[in-house]
């Protein structure tokens, strides 16, 4: 079953999009850049809750076992 994880191999700031991309199977370049135009576009502030959220709630990645 898979699990979501913070990366720790594909990681900018704290490895959240780098495990959604993981999760999902997409280019983690591609996640930042949506990310990046949403976050500008909603006024910061929502998305700003739900990914300092998600830095708190995502248990990060232990690298023992391979997650992909």
């Amino acid at each position: 079953m898979k699990s979501l994880y913070r990366s720790r191999k594909n990681r900018k700031i704290s490895g959240v999009l780098g495990g959604f991309a993981q999760y999902f199977g997409i280019d983690a370049t591609l996640l930042r850049v949506i990310f990046a135009v949403i976050f500008i576009f909603t006024g910061f502030f929502p998305l700003l809750l739900v990914y300092l959220a998600c830095v708190y709630l995502m248990p990060e990645d232990d690298g023992v076992i391979d997650h992909d």
